[in-house]
């Protein structure tokens, strides 16, 4: 593919090895969820999702927690439901680490470079209600529309993470 990162495409080459089926909308850079006004209606209607990389307080855990774009984040609540300190976000040097992307374009997309499991994936229940969710290949010059069915029933379990639910 003319133009994209070898990490974009392996994002496209495995949905597509495991038969997920993908609309992707390509457009300028974006860093906030606020920047993304204009996708969210290209991507409805789907659950335009943030997600955030984050870390304990001992900095030896590591967690993605997807919710939605509209939704707030606070720490300690997400803590206390998971049993951990305190969270914090995560260095971009863990998140290129781990998830092999960078702030701005995390996304449970790069839980497929997660090979030793080291990240926990966090979803707000919220999320699973809806049909389908919208998320970055691993690129934010990119966004997909995914069944969120298949996220959670073949996307995951293809990668060997589980998910914790919480209440954002």
């Amino acid at each position: 593919m003319c133009g994209r990162t070898e990490r974009e495409v392996k994002v496209y080459d495995f949905l597509d090895g495991l038969g997920i089926g993908y609309e992707r909308i390509d457009h300028e850079a974006v860093e906030t969820m606020e920047a993304c006004r204009e996708i969210d209606e290209l991507l409805a209607p789907a659950a335009v999702c943030k997600n955030l990389f984050l870390t304990n307080s001992k900095g030896d855990e590591y967690f993605l927690l997807m919710l939605r774009g509209d939704k707030r984040f606070v720490g300690r609540e997400v803590a206390r439901q998971i049993g951990s300190t305190r969270l914090s976000f995560g260095s971009p040097q863990k998140m290129e680490e781990l998830l092999s992307t960078h702030p701005g374009s995390a996304s449970v997309m790069g839980l497929m470079y997660d090979k030793s499991l080291r990240v926990k994936f966090l979803v707000d229940g919220d999320i699973l209600s809806d049909e389908y969710l919208g998320c970055h290949p691993c690129v934010n010059t990119s966004s997909l529309r995914l069944r969120t069915s298949d996220v959670f029933n073949v996307f995951l379990p293809a990668t060997g993470h589980e998910y914790t639910i919480v209440k954002v």
